[in-house]
C-alpha cells in the first residue's frame, strides 16, 4: 500500500468470458500464422536479439520505438481505413485486440478515477472513439459548478493518459530457451524480460497488461508443492522501486486472463520485469505511445516541407533549389536523414515480416522512397 499503491491487479474472473475467448483465440491465430518475431535491439552500443517474440498492433500509421528499434503497427480495423489482411482469421485477431483495448481503457479510467477524482461520480465511455459522457452528483459542500470544473480539468487528462493507441504483443515458450538470466537483487528466479521502464510513452500515462499463459497439468501439479518465495512454475510480474534494492521487491503471479494496470507515474518511479514460468505465455501490453514524431502523417508532412525547396523550370524542366540559405539546406538534410534512417532502413531491415499480416505499409513506404529520391537530387 505504501510503495506499490499505483499498481492495480485484476483477476481473470472480472473480465467478460466472451472477451477472454476472442482475445485468446486471437493470440493462438497470430502464433499459428508465425506473426511473432524476435527483435534486433541495441543496448549500450551492442546488438541483441530479444528472447521474447513480439508484434505491434494499433492505430494505422503508428510506430513505436524501443531500444533503438522502430516497430510498425499492424493496423487494427479502423473506420475510414482500407486495411486488407492476409486472412479473415488475422482480421478477427486484430479486431479482438481492439475490443480488449477498449475494455482496458475503461478499466484504466475507473482505476484513475478511484484514486484521484473523488468529486467525480461517474465517467462513462460510450463508443469506439472513446467520447466521454459525464454525469455528476453533488457531494457534501461541493457545489455543482466546482464539481463541473474538477471534471473538465481531469477529463482531458484522463483521456490523454488512458486512450491506448497500440499494443505490443509478446510471446515466449520458456522451454525453448537455452538460457534465461537470473533476477539479480531479490532471488526471484528466471527472467523473461529484465528490469526496465517502458520507453516512449505519454507522460504519466497508464500501461495495461493482459496475460495469457497456456497452463497445463504440469503447472497445476507444481503449485501444490510448498515453495519458499515465488512458485517458479507460474509466470509473475516483478516490480521494484527504481534504483533501490533496499525496499522489498514485489512478484505477483499471473494466471490465464489476469490483467494489471500501472497507473500515473508508476512506470517512471518503478522498474518492472517479467519472471518466466514453465508454460508458454502471451501478453498484450497496451500503451499510450508518444508518437508525435512517429506517425506516417508526421513523416509525410516533413517530406512535403523539405520538398518545398525544390523547383522545376517550366521550359527546360531542370530541377533547382529555391533557396541556398544554410538554415533551409540544413533542415532539408535533417528530414532527408530522418526518412532514411528512422523509417526506410528501420522498416526494411526487419524484412518483409509485416506481410504475414497485411500489405498496408507497402504503399506508404513506396511514397517515402519516392520523396527520399527527390531529396537525394536536392543534395547533389
Amino acid at each position: 500500500k505504501t510503495k506499490y499503491s499505483k499498481l492495480v491487479f485484476r483477476k481473470s474472473d472480472t473480465v467478460p468470458e466472451e472477451l477472454h475467448q476472442m482475445v485468446q483465440e486471437g493470440f493462438l491465430t497470430l502464433r499459428e500464422h508465425d506473426c511473432f518475431f524476435q527483435d534486433l535491439v541495441r543496448i549500450k552500443g551492442r546488438d541483441f536479439v530479444t528472447p521474447v517474440s513480439r508484434i505491434l498492433i494499433g492505430n494505422p500509421g503508428c510506430t513505436y520505438k524501443y531500444l533503438n528499434t522502430r516497430l510498425f503497427t499492424v493496423p487494427w480495423p479502423t473506420e475510414g481505413y482500407d486495411i486488407k489482411y492476409c486472412s479473415p482469421q488475422i482480421h478477427d485477431a486484430c479486431k479482438a485486440l481492439i475490443r480488449l483495448n477498449d475494455y482496458l481503457h475503461i478499466e484504466a479510467v475507473k482505476a484513475l478515477q478511484g484514486q484521484n477524482l473523488l468529486e467525480t461520480k461517474e465517467i462513462k465511455v460510450t463508443d469506439r472513439e472513446q467520447n466521454f459522457t459525464t454525469s455528476l452528483t453533488e457531494k457534501g459542500s461541493v457545489s455543482k459548478d466546482q464539481s463541473t470544473c474538477v471534471l473538465e480539468d481531469n477529463y482531458t487528462s484522463l483521456k490523454n493518459r488512458t486512450s491506448y493507441n497500440l499494443t505490443l504483443l509478446n510471446y515466449m515458450d520458456p522451454l525453448q530457451m537455452l538460457y534465461l538470466k537470473q533476477e539479480p537483487y531479490f532471488g526471484m528466479g528466471n527472467m523473461a524480460v529484465s528490469w526496465h521502464h517502458d520507453e516512449n510513452l505519454v507522460e504519466r500515462s497508464t500501461v495495461a497488461v493482459y496475460s495469457y499463459s497456456c497452463e497445463g497439468s504440469t503447472v497445476e501439479e507444481s503449485s501444490e508443492q510448498t515453495q519458499k518465495g515465488r512458485d517458479p512454475a507460474f509466470w509473475h510480474v516483478g516490480l521494484k522501486v527504481a534504483w533501490d534494492i533496499e525496499t522489498p521487491g514485489l512478484a505477483i503471479p499471473l494466471h490465464q486472463g489476469d490483467f494489471y494496470l500501472m497507473l500515473d507515474d508508476l512506470n517512471l518511479t518503478h522498474q518492472h520485469c517479467v519472471l518466466a514460468g514453465f508454460s508458454p505465455r502471451f501478453s498484450s501490453t497496451h500503451r499510450v505511445a508518444e508518437c508525435s514524431r512517429g506517425t506516417l502523417e508526421y513523416i509525410l508532412g516533413q517530406c512535403e516541407l523539405a520538398l518545398q525547396n525544390l523547383q522545376t523550370d517550366c521550359d527546360s524542366m531542370v530541377l533547382s533549389l529555391k533557396s541556398l540559405e544554410t538554415a533551409v539546406i540544413k533542415q532539408v538534410e535533417e528530414i532527408h536523414n530522418e526518412v532514411e534512417f528512422e523509417w526506410l532502413r528501420q522498416f526494411w531491415f526487419q524484412g518483409k515480416r509485416y506481410l504475414k499480416c497485411t500489405d498496408w505499409w507497402l504503399k506508404p513506404m513506396a511514397k517515402l522512397e519516392e520523396f527520399w529520391r527527390k531529396m537525394e537530387i536536392m543534395v547533389s
